[in-house]
């Protein structure tokens, strides 16, 4: 196996964008997720869970040498206009495409609890906000919250990230392509999915990364081990454009037939570097 493409979501929610190479720290993947929108409305920080438009903005990170300073990053729109973190004028664009009124924040350290705080439900029914939040049908079942890290059910994200609960998550191309057979009309683009990074797994067939939960791999200088496979929410059904539009038959078949999953959370275990084509090798 070796590493097929790696991606870099600089502001969460939005699309990111392809990378040659990686560094991976104790947080995750260096560059990813160092932005995010926060509702004035609600009060918390909010993804395309709740934000649907944020997919289709893109995000990336410019040239801080040429920039003269780190973490500036250009957002696209869908009419091609793109603004940059530091403009003046972000927020006021953002909350006039978006809908609501938001505001771009840079991530926060760790003691900063208020920041990362969940803010207001957008309905007082938990069993409603939570089929909203994971686009479950009243008939589908939600995922075992049980699962998920108990700090998310008071913060947005653990304190000092803007990831939804692990560190990386990780796709497989067999992955990609048994989606693209079990649901043909749909359009499986990796976007929908937003890994880190993806593993060519070859010939293989199927979601081989299932059944990788608590083993290691060692991927150029880093070595990182699987949580487990990753529940899916209703960002999977989001339009990213024009040519990946809409689309709930994509969630419905990850619900009905792969129980619940597509992809694997996982963690680093040894910071370190790689690029694209580096060999993915299981350890144990």
């Amino acid at each position: 196996m070796n590493v097929s493409e790696i991606w870099i979501h600089p502001v969460k929610s939005m699309v990111g964008g392809t990378a040659t190479s990686v560094v991976l720290d104790e947080l995750g993947a260096v560059g990813d997720r160092i932005w995010a929108v926060r509702d004035l409305d609600s009060g918390g920080i909010r993804g395309a869970k709740k934000i649907g438009g944020l997919m289709r903005l893109a995000a990336r990170r410019l040239d801080p040498e040429a920039r003269g300073y780190d973490d500036v990053v250009e957002i696209e729109f869908p009419d091609g206009r793109r603004f940059t973190s530091d403009d003046p004028d972000i927020d006021a664009t953002l909350s006039e495409e978006l809908g609501r009124r938001v505001t771009l924040q840079h991530l926060r350290p760790a003691d900063d609890l208020d920041h990362y705080r969940r803010g207001r439900p957008d309905s007082d029914d938990v069993m409603a906000e939570l089929r909203s939040i994971f686009g479950r049908d009243d008939d589908e079942p939600l995922p075992d919250l049980g699962q998920f890290p108990p700090v998310i059910m008071e913060f947005e994200s653990p304190p000092g990230t803007y990831y939804d609960c692990w560190p990386l998550m990780i796709m497989t191309t067999s992955a990609l392509r048994s989606l693209a057979n079990a649901v043909p009309d749909s359009v499986i683009d990796v976007r929908r999915f937003r890994p880190n990074f993806v593993i060519d797994t070859g010939d293989e067939v199927g979601h081989s990364e299932f059944d990788w939960t608590g083993r290691r791999m060692a991927i150029g200088t880093a070595e990182i081990e699987f949580i487990g496979p990753c529940p899916r929410c209703v960002m999977v059904t989001r339009a990213v454009n024009d040519d990946v539009p809409e689309d709930r038959a994509v969630l419905r078949h990850i619900v009905r037939d792969l129980d619940q999953n597509v992809g694997a959370y996982a963690r680093i275990t040894k910071p370190g570097t790689f690029s694209v084509g580096d060999s993915a090798v299981l350890l144990t």
